[in-house]
């Protein structure tokens, strides 16, 4: 079997133009001599599609873009997933399976998540049947997404109990740091279990918080990965597959089953699609060794090292994530450029370097708005970062408009110890030059806060926090220098961000002499801190047991609870952590519990 997997970006809600996308991937699937073409989960809709699901007129749309898609299925199969209304009138995640021109079986995704950034149990009624599908020579077994992240499930039942030689998986699975190797443990377990072999699809792009980061796995009856799709970017990954290997493997034993079986028969009718195809794999003759796994069978067509790419290293892969996030939210809604306030130093700076390498230099235009306590480092940090990347670079001085809010509140703040309320007034200005270039020109402003700024509200409403999407938003302070040394590896020569704003003392710059750590424990600390505390979910006592300093986490878990207002208002961003601020942490702002 020839299968080729789609790993395509589609848009939430453009059904007609992801439908498009679908068949034009169709027709190339074909001129490769595929026998199947396997696209993401919900690829017809977008994922997540959220509430869009609640309008009938949206799924009557999804339907209508299914069937144009089948129409143009001829030569293969193609599974493609949708959300459809099924007999009872309740919504089902589906994989429809399309030939000759028409929907030939559809499966009803069973494990619906509802944890994290799933809400799935909102829209989706489960599905009760495991899909085998009979074709010539070998059965098929499909399933989506979640189905196969738990033992015991669809895919040991579609191979142990239907005799499935292959377990098809189509997915929209989030990215997070180590998301990757997380998927291909599991993978690899479910096919040593099943003694299937294992294709998974995974979707790319960016969606609002959420980026997919593809990774596409083609996985062996004895665990091998034998094909890995590129991450973070769009590819048609061909594999072709010896389906004998799957009939000699070990399978674990399977109590009863727990859901219906389907057998489904779905042949291809003869068409003019091209013939000349790469031979097929011919039989094996090696037989296992008693008790071990079978020998990979070889392939008829080997894989091209592009087609097994090593996946990239932590902080690669990070940097990749957040140039696709920030991409796909600005193309998709539809900006020409985007603004950044260039302050001189590391997170306005790693900010652009993103802004750049996600858009290009002609895109994005840098700011600068220097304050009487703006030094000169930063001020001269903020021109070079500019002209290292080759942007548009614009200057405005805040002096005279501070001075003005002064004056006109200077008979109310009499008698007022000056404080952060005058500090604050300057990150307001700021805002304010931003969102008036943003609403003159149409540019998209990127707010530059970072992860340990956002938990503990060390940044301004309306001020820093102005923008319509924040690209480090979920990146703690100690990884913003780790992206940041890694964005200079790639230059060119030394890198764009002059070393002084990476050696230099972080300051807001609102005040003389000011630096974070006049009100911030050490980033180090403080970090260790937010990732027990907002991603392990941690009690001050368990974090205290770390070994970190009892009056510090009381001090930094209570910023974090006090500002949860803050954060409610805040642009969202990336998310490349397991637990980002935003749709995946819902704590109320109203609020007494302190643990």
């Amino acid at each position: 079997m020839r299968l080729v997997l789609a790993q395509i970006d589609p848009t939430v809600g453009d059904l007609e133009g992801n439908a498009a996308r679908v068949i034009d991937a169709i027709g190339e699937a074909r001129r490769l001599g595929a026998d199947v073409v396997a696209f993401p989960e919900l690829v017809l809709s977008g994922y997540p599609p959220e509430d869009l699901l609640l309008k009938d007129h949206f799924l009557r749309g999804c339907e209508r873009a299914l069937e144009r898609v089948a129409a143009s299925c001829h030569g293969l199969v193609a599974v493609v997933g949708v959300p459809l209304l099924d007999a009872d009138g309740g919504v089902v995640n589906a994989a429809a399976l399309l030939a000759d021109g028409a929907v030939r079986a559809v499966y009803h995704k069973i494990r619906l998540p509802n944890y994290s950034v799933f809400d799935e149990e909102r829209y989706f009624t489960p599905g009760r049947r495991v899909l085998v599908v009979q074709s010539p020579g070998t059965r098929l077994g499909v399933n989506v997404c979640e189905d196969i992240w738990l033992p015991d499930g669809p895919t040991e039942e579609a191979a142990i109990q239907g005799g499935a030689d292959l377990i098809i998986n189509i997915s929209m699975s989030p990215y997070h740091m180590g998301k990757g190797e997380e998927r291909e443990t599991m993978l690899r377990t479910r096919a040593v279990d099943s003694g299937a072999f294992v294709a998974y699809v995974n979707g790319v792009g960016g969606q609002d918080e959420l980026v997919f980061d593809g990774h596409s796995l083609m996985i062996a009856p004895d665990g091998e990965i034998l094909a890995r799709g590129p991450q973070f970017s769009e590819a048609l990954l061909t594999i072709d597959l010896d389906l004998a290997a799957a009939r000699i493997a070990p399978r674990k034993e399977r109590a009863a089953s727990l859901w219906g079986l389907e057998v489904v028969e779905v042949g291809v009718a003869e068409t003019d699609a091209p013939s000349a195809r790469p031979s097929r794999v011919a039989e094996s003759s090696a037989a296992p060794s008693s008790g071990a796994p079978p020998a990979v069978v070889p392939l008829a067509m080997p894989l091209s090292p592009a087609e097994c790419r090593p996946p990239l290293a932590p902080v690669a892969e990070v940097y990749a994530a957040l140039c696709l996030g920030v991409r796909d939210y600005v193309d998709k809604n539809r900006f020409r450029r985007v603004v950044v306030g260039l302050s001189g130093g590391i997170d306005s700076a790693l900010t652009v370097c993103i802004a750049v390498d996600a858009l290009g230099a002609e895109r994005v235009t840098g700011v600068t708005m220097p304050s009487r306590y703006s030094s000169s480092g930063t001020r001269s940090d903020a021109r070079e970062t500019a002209e290292n990347l080759g942007i548009d670079f614009l200057e405005l001085p805040i002096e005279a408009a501070f001075r003005a809010y002064l004056t006109t509140l200077e008979q109310e703040f009499a008698g007022c110890e000056t404080d952060s309320t005058e500090e604050n007034l300057q990150a307001r200005i700021r805002g304010n030059l931003l969102m008036a270039l943003s609403n003159k020109f149409g540019w998209l402003v990127l707010a530059t806060g970072n992860k340990s700024e956002m938990a503990v509200g060390y940044a301004t409403l309306y001020g820093d926090m102005a923008g319509g999407f924040a690209a480090i938003k979920d990146v703690p302070k100690t990884l913003v220098y780790e992206l940041s040394a890694y964005r200079n590896l790639l230059g060119p020569g030394a890198g764009p961000i002059p070393e002084t704003t990476i050696t230099r003392l972080p300051s807001a710059e609102l005040r003389p002499d000011q630096t974070d750590q006049d009100s911030l424990p050490p980033y180090d600390v403080l970090d260790a801190i937010i990732e027990a505390y907002v991603v392990r979910d941690e009690s001050v006592p368990e974090i205290v047991a770390r070994g970190l300093d009892l009056p510090t986490v009381e001090r930094v878990v209570a910023m974090i609870d006090r500002n949860e207002y803050k954060r409610r208002q805040a642009a969202p961003g990336v998310r490349i952590t397991p637990k980002a601020f935003g749709k995946d942490r819902r704590l109320p702002i109203t609020n007494r519990y302190r643990g």
